[in-house]
């Protein structure tokens, strides 16, 4: 190829490898070698954690060529220009990555309130996106975000990774089929005892000098620095993230797969600080659950003052026939006998299914990056990760209000309080906005 663009060009329109389960899985196993002109070349944006994780992840895929990494904390970034093939080029500012012209996708793992604004740039400047989970901050930017993808015709993967599992995919079958009957409860758990100091409490104070922390702020209010706000700890503070968004979206997102269901009808959610002393402005108790379409309760419990598990596995889906229960190493299905005025004798057989599945995160790149080749939608597409998303942000939504919230899926508003409309989005700072 004799220029940037022309190469970028090949890799966009070639074909890639077929993007199914089976292709992706054997695509991860790939050559040892691929020509410089079908490589796909990314720069990586949050290398800490779990840009980190997705670093090591893409390297087993000998077409991808990380070229560039950006963080607003040049510790993990300078660890990881050493530690990877071709030194990769080293920002702190993110519009450098996505302004070069020879760049053909984008690694996001940012904290959750810089995912729209890096996405939606990355797909106004031609860019394919990997952005981890949770897609956005607010059920606004989601929006924007698929929009983006959609006018620019960019393939953006969210790393709801569990939609590589083939287990998932066998359960999914089978549930559709109705082997295990009418499913009317799904239940999933974030669990952990941080009781009692939880992630502490801590004092304003200057930022590390290699941290640049008004740009981990972004658009997010000015504030004073904390150290257990960032690096990681971000996670029990309301303004950029929660566990909803955390570890819920996960079990959204397969569940909302499993059952075929793209939006709740009704929500409610309640909890508060009942054990943890710590500067957390989350709960360590909630309890949500989420009345769906066809009929059934989700239920998500975010227990982190109790250690004990609710549930066999990580997710558990309760069918008139069966009651399945799923985890990483596999399902089991335990038959339901007849109760109150029924036949009590066994309505199936039971069952256990050994997982056969890979690595998650390895699978769902090799997805996307066989879709930056084929332009086919990857398994976990923007307005995939946006559905499930809006499952977290309404939980949220409808516990900062303590009621029960109606929501209207196609225009995506909630119908009986304008209170809780307010929260669909938040006014950025200066000078960020979402295109």
């Amino acid at each position: 190829m004799s220029s940037d663009m022309s190469r970028r060009n090949f890799v966009r329109t070639s074909a890639g490898a077929a993007v199914g389960i089976a292709a992706g899985l054997q695509a991860a196993k790939g050559a040892t070698s691929t020509a410089p002109s079908e490589r796909v070349r990314l720069g990586v944006i949050g290398t800490a954690n779990r840009g980190g994780q997705l670093i090591k992840a893409t390297l087993p895929h000998k077409d991808a060529e990380i070229v560039a990494l950006c963080d607003v904390d040049s510790t993990a970034m300078d660890k990881w220009k050493t530690e990877l093939p071709g030194s990769p080029d080293t920002y702190s500012d993110f519009r450098k990555i996505i302004e070069r012209d020879d760049i053909d996708g984008v690694v996001i793992a940012t904290p959750d309130h810089w995912h729209a604004i890096m996405t939606i740039m990355a797909c106004d400047a031609g860019k394919d996106v990997y952005v981890e989970k949770p897609l956005s901050m607010t059920i606004k930017e989601g929006r924007h975000m698929v929009d983006a993808a959609r006018r620019n015709e960019r393939i953006v993967q969210v790393g709801v990774h569990r939609r590589a599992s083939q287990l998932l995919r066998d359960m999914r079958d089978r549930i559709q089929a109705g082997d295990i009957g009418k499913v009317t409860v799904s239940s999933a758990y974030r669990i952990t005892n941080m009781a009692p100091n939880g992630i502490g409490h801590s004092k304003h104070s200057e930022p590390p000098a290699h941290l640049d922390w008004d740009m981990w702020l972004g658009p997010r209010a000015k504030r004073p620095y904390q150290d257990n706000i960032a690096p990681y700890k971000f996670r029990w503070w309301q303004q950029y993230s929660s566990q909803l968004g955390n570890w819920g979206v996960h079990y959204f997102d397969a569940i909302r797969w499993l059952l075929d269901e793209e939006a709740p009808t009704s929500v409610v959610s309640i909890g508060g600080n009942y054990a943890v002393d710590d500067d957390r402005t989350i709960p360590d108790t909630m309890q949500t659950i989420f009345e769906l379409p066809k009929g059934g309760l989700l239920v998500f419990g975010q227990y982190e003052a109790s250690g004990m598990p609710a549930i066999k596995g990580e997710v558990e889906i309760r069918g008139t026939k069966g009651v399945m229960h799923y985890s990483r190493r596999g399902y089991d299905i335990t038959p339901e006998k007849g109760g109150q005025f029924q036949d009590p004798a066994p309505r199936m057989e039971a069952e256990k299914v050994a997982s056969q599945d890979g690595d998650h995160t390895v699978d769902n790149i090799r997805n996307w990056l066989d879709c930056i080749k084929s332009r086919e939608k990857p398994w976990a597409d923007v307005e995939e990760g946006h559905r499930s998303t809006t499952f977290c942000h309404l939980g949220n939504i409808a516990h900062a209000v303590r009621a029960q919230i109606d929501w209207d899926p196609v225009n995506e508003r909630i119908t009986n309080n304008e209170q809780a409309n307010e929260l669909l989005h938040y006014d950025y700072r200066s000078p960020w906005t979402l295109g």
